[in-house]
């Protein structure tokens, strides 16, 4: 019972720390010259809740710990490469291709989560030739 009431003191305490509870997204200022908008369909599902600075923040990414953890992975994601400011975040589709390729991208968590991120092996393959179309790889 002590144990049951102290964890639950420290996870109320533990909201009150502010680190990732701004859900503020920057301006998309560019994205990649798509081959076809069946190519940004695909990649707006699998990919851009994390790589765009179109986050979505539902209601369970204002929790801690859920939403430092969370903040952490999309900017260091936003880091890597982003589709809303591509010019400054270029990668070549090889190293998109070896993501989806071999199930690192979209991560199984995320998958979990978000249904819409479940790509059937045909849509990575269309999602692989439009993102080598649209990036030159």
């Amino acid at each position: 019972m002590a144990g049951a009431l102290a964890t639950l003191v420290v996870f109320g305490a533990i909201q009150a720390i502010p680190h990732g509870r701004d859900h503020t997204n920057p301006p998309v200022v560019s994205e990649p010259a798509w081959d076809s908008p069946r190519t940004r369909e695909l990649a707006a599902a699998a990919c851009f809740l994390c790589h765009s600075n179109e986050t979505r923040w539902p209601g369970y990414t204002n929790v801690a710990p859920v939403s430092w953890a969370l903040t952490d992975h999309i900017l260091t994601a936003r880091d890597t490469f982003n589709f809303s400011a591509w010019e400054e975040f270029p990668t070549s589709a090889r190293l998109i291709e070896a993501a989806i390729r071999d199930g690192r991208m979209p991560p199984w968590n995320f998958r979990l989560l978000h249904p819409e991120a479940r790509l059937s092996a045909a849509e990575k393959e269309e999602l692989i030739a439009g993102i080598r179309a649209t990036l030159g790889g």
